[in-house]
């Protein structure tokens, strides 16, 4: 969240090697992120594009709270790439567009995708014919899930000027059946309490909010400008307070890190304190995009445990099989302690993935 002393201003004088008519600057802020216009001709993603088994949408590209671990930094590098072959960004530019080591942009040149409810409407068009039967009859199955915030969080600082997730809710707040998720680490969420309850009237809904540690310092190390757990927490009880069917996410948990039962059960007590209806939780997925950043940051804030993370997944992008199975009963047995629904994880809901190969990695 931005202070007061950090209003967002314009300063396109400041960059002259930026073509407005190309990628135009919306706002910055004072230490130096940039807001640059994005119009999108598509805004759902489909599980044909994605490869799982939802649909999904993400109002902005790139994320100013800048987490470590975070896997969406392909879709930013995607954006940007695509941006120079098509002749809107010189060289110098698609340089500027990725950071001096290829990561550092994805939360300081962030994408916001104006006009996107054109393209909404032309998506849900798309989006309901995939759920009808060839005969044109109603599906049995119902509609796909439909997921917000899978590569961006729908309500980082800059949503609170752009209001593009809350025009998206109200869009599908009209809409009757939809299966939606939505996660986010901010504490704005708690503002369109009453589109997200106009929206769960007719549709089934969860918001997931997302935390991976009660401990601030903790926090500070790992996740750049994340809001601290507290607000988050209160926001999470704000949600749920008004009938909102929220719950708290723990994605990732962090081998030797966040893994420990201590770690766990102040998660699950301070999400029962707040109200939640659920807890889901799983272990890290080292993608490609995320080693460059991660990596370096073990090895400042945790060096013991950077050979064994390269050694834990050097054959996979997710955590080894043994570990993850150790870690999911972990999880059952919280869930079971503080209440909560048992073996109904965000991602048996949303996706099928694969299995991890097997390597090493003790809880």
């Amino acid at each position: 969240m931005h202070s007061n002393s950090e209003q967002i201003g314009l300063h396109l004088s400041d960059y002259p090697a930026m073509r407005p008519s190309a990628l135009p600057v919306l706002d910055e802020r004072l230490r130096g992120t940039r807001f640059v216009s994005l119009t999108p001709k598509s805004i759902l993603n489909s599980p044909q594009q994605t490869g799982v088994d939802f649909w999904s949408l993400n109002p902005y590209v790139g994320c100013e709270f800048g987490c470590s671990y975070c896997y969406a930094r392909y879709a930013h590098r995607y954006v940007v790439e695509r941006a120079r072959d098509a002749g809107k960004l010189s060289d110098s530019e698609f340089q500027d567009f990725r950071g001096p080591h290829g990561w550092e942009a994805f939360e300081r040149r962030i994408f916001v995708k104006e006009g996107l409810l054109a393209a909404l409407e032309r998506d849900l068009q798309r989006y309901f014919r995939s759920a009808r039967p060839p005969d044109g009859s109603p599906s049995p199955l119902g509609t796909a899930p439909l997921v917000i915030g899978t590569a961006t969080d729908p309500y980082q600082p800059a949503e609170r000027r752009f209001r593009l997730t809350r025009r998206v809710l109200e869009r599908l707040a009209r809409c009757e059946g939809l299966n939606v998720g939505l996660i986010t680490k901010s504490p704005l969420v708690a503002r369109d309490r009453d589109v997200l309850r106009r929206l769960q009237d007719a549709n089934d809904l969860e918001v997931y909010v997302s935390l991976i540690s009660v401990d601030a310092g903790l926090i500070r190390k790992i996740e750049a400008r994340s809001p601290v757990p507290g607000v988050r927490l209160r926001a999470l009880k704000r949600l749920t307070d008004a009938g909102v069917r929220a719950g708290l996410i723990v994605a990732p948990v962090l081998p030797g890190i966040t893994d420990d039962v201590a770690h766990l059960e102040a998660l699950f007590q301070a999400a029962r304190e707040a109200g939640a209806r659920f807890v889901h939780a799983g272990a890290l997925r080292l993608y490609p995009a995320v080693r460059d950043r991660f990596l370096p940051l073990l090895r400042e804030q945790f060096p013991g445990l950077e050979q064994r993370y390269r050694r834990a997944y050097a054959r996979s992008l997710g955590a080894p099989r043994q570990y993850a199975a150790a870690l999911r009963q972990r999880v059952q047995r919280l869930q079971q302690k503080y209440g909560f629904p048992v073996n109904e994880g965000m991602q048996d809901r949303y996706e099928r993935r694969l299995p991890a190969s097997q390597g090493e990695l003790a809880l």
